[in-house]
């Protein structure tokens, strides 16, 4: 705070230049006025399912009507349902192996959960399979699986992407799962999907710090919490029985009972050549206890035609997650998680590009319609955006792009950046018009500074992309024009370090917007560039996106 608020008149001196504001032109008052009401006590932290949703999902339809949006769902509603389930979960695990019996000890060496809808789960005797990185990837060749059947089987992966290593460098190989960067097959959520797919019971991955980027610790404090799930289609493939993680060490001690070197098998599955592993004679039981409870939340829409009678049916989707994590009973004093930074000044800034959007002259309107996406249940798992992706409104084949609106950092609230930057490695043809856009705007694109922690793969556009449509993210720049090199890294860090999902992420008195207001320019005109363009972004060859994509379009 006394970093920020030293700051204060040298940030409004510096973005100076950027307050001169057209009824044209994002506002930085707009979205400071907008950010305070979505994040004052009143709304309650925004929780799904609570008091505080029912206040944000009114505030933020009213705000759409206002502004002369359509309402996004075809029903004639601004919103879309969202039937999901609250489950909390208490799980066991022994292994034995003949007559010795290991049993880890929840939160310590591992954690477990059932996403079934039932009250109890069991696997009394199940066999294990080491499966490698638990990655079937035909664009580069592999396949951890092979012919091997896991049906009814509980399977043991390794965090993380396969590291290849290029024999020329010594250094991990761009052109295989992006070399340091995380592709998607190296997040849980695939592994857990991908062992769904194949008919295993359960899934283990090994947890260690140093690939995963967090200690354990992250992870058990979640043990025994209500996680959510939203209700899958017809004809989805049932998930896993138990989905857990147990520490590098847990797998050391079941390898080694079970007659296996744990450092041999993780070395063996960095190569294409790899087959599973059966760890017999060892076998896993597992015990979960469920509580169940239906919760039904919402996804808010909002749809503002295109002027080209053709490309019309086609649409580009603007997203900001509108939930927080509402109320912490268990503390005295402040107990409520306003959430300022994440995600409600997002939601602002989306706002204020929808009365942008909705004010431009009938001459400038754009050819493709235009859709503001603010999806619930982002906090606690992307299920909002899981959930559009499996029901959608409006046809994916027809969704030309989604830019979707999280900072990652309180950046936006103080001045403007010279610099954004752009995260993960997924290049579309968006990549492209951002270029031009940012040359326009004397602005520097930066490549992701931490690609190997997957922010990519941690919001709402994943879902999109993961069903063909071609995403753009973008996190806040750190290069503050007129203050010293480092300000913004402070900044950043300061707000993981002190507010980050903690009661203080509050609406600060330093906060100017101006940094929101330039950014909200930047996606503005990314957004009006893809959709008076003659034909929707693609895919770059390579991504793991791209063959998704085609078999849509088919």
């Amino acid at each position: 705070m006394n970093l920020r608020l030293a700051l204060l008149p040298a940030l409004l001196s510096a973005t100076a230049a950027f307050a001169a504001e057209s009824p044209a032109a994002p506002s930085a008052a707009r979205i400071l006025e907008r950010t305070k009401i979505l994040a004052s006590d009143e709304f309650e932290g925004r929780a799904p399912g609570t008091p505080g949703e029912d206040k944000t999902i009114a505030y933020l339809t009213a705000e759409f009507r206002k502004l002369g949006f359509l309402p996004g769902n075809p029903d004639g509603t601004y919103v879309q349902a969202v039937p999901s389930v609250g489950i909390t979960s208490q799980a066991s695990l022994a292994f034995t192996i003949g007559a010795e019996r290991l049993t880890p000890q929840v939160g310590l060496d591992f954690i477990a959960l059932s996403r079934r809808r039932e009250a109890h789960v069991a696997l009394p005797d199940s066999e294990i399979v080491f499966v490698g990185y638990g990655v079937t990837a035909p664009e580069f060749g592999w396949d951890d699986f092979k012919d091997v059947d896991v049906r009814g089987k509980t399977v043991v992966m390794l965090i993380n992407d396969p590291p290849i290593v290029d024999a020329a460098t010594g250094r991990l190989d761009e052109a295989v799962f992006g070399g340091a960067a995380m592709t998607y097959y190296g997040r849980w959520t695939y592994k857990f999907e991908s062992a769904s797919a194949r008919g295993a019971s359960a899934v283990l991955i090994v947890h260690e710090t140093g690939p995963a980027g967090y200690p354990f610790a992250v992870i058990a404090a979640g043990s025994g919490r209500e996680t959510f799930d939203v209700s899958a289609p017809a004809g989805t493939v049932e998930r896993v029985a138990v989905e857990g993680w147990i520490t590098v060490d847990t797998a050391r001690r079941l390898c080694a009972a079970a007659g296996h070197d744990f450092a041999a098998l993780k070395a063996a599955a960095a190569r294409r050549d790899f087959r599973p592993v059966a760890l017999a004679p060892a076998r896993a039981h597992f015990a979960v206890a469920n509580v169940v409870r239906p919760v039904v939340s919402h996804n808010v829409i909002a749809l503002l035609p295109g002027a080209d009678p053709v490309l019309r049916d086609e649409f580009v989707v603007y997203s900001a997650h509108w939930d927080a994590y509402g109320r912490d009973p268990s503390r005295e004093g402040d107990q409520i998680l306003n959430g300022a930074a994440d995600n409600a000044l997002a939601v602002a800034m989306m706002l204020d590009l929808a009365e942008v959007a909705a004010a431009l002259p009938a001459a400038e309107r754009p050819r493709r319609s235009l859709l503001f996406f603010a999806p619930t249940y982002e906090e606690k798992g992307i299920l909002g955006s899981r959930y559009y992706a499996e029901h959608p409104l409006h046809p994916l084949a027809r969704t030309a792009a989604n830019l979707n609106l999280e900072p990652l950092g309180p950046g936006p609230a103080y001045g403007a950046t010279r610099d954004l930057e752009i995260v993960g490695r997924n290049p579309s043809t968006i990549d492209d018009y951002a270029q031009e856009i940012a040359r326009e705007q004397d602005r520097v694109l930066r490549p992701d500074a931490e690609p190997e922690k997957g922010y990519y793969y941690r919001s709402d556009h994943i879902e999109f992309a993961k069903v063909g449509v071609p995403s753009f993210f973008a996190r806040a720049g750190v290069e503050i024009i007129g203050q010293p090199p480092g300000t913004g890294e402070k900044l950043r860090l300061d707000y993981l370090v002190h507010d980050y999902h903690k009661v203080s992420d509050e609406v600060k008195p330093d906060w100017t917007m101006e940094g929101a207001a330039h950014d909200a320019r930047f996606l503005l005109a990314l957004g009006l560039r893809i959709a008076n363009a003659d034909a929707m972004p693609v895919w770059k060859p390579g991504t793991e996106f791209e063959a998704v994509r085609a078999a849509s379009l088919k």
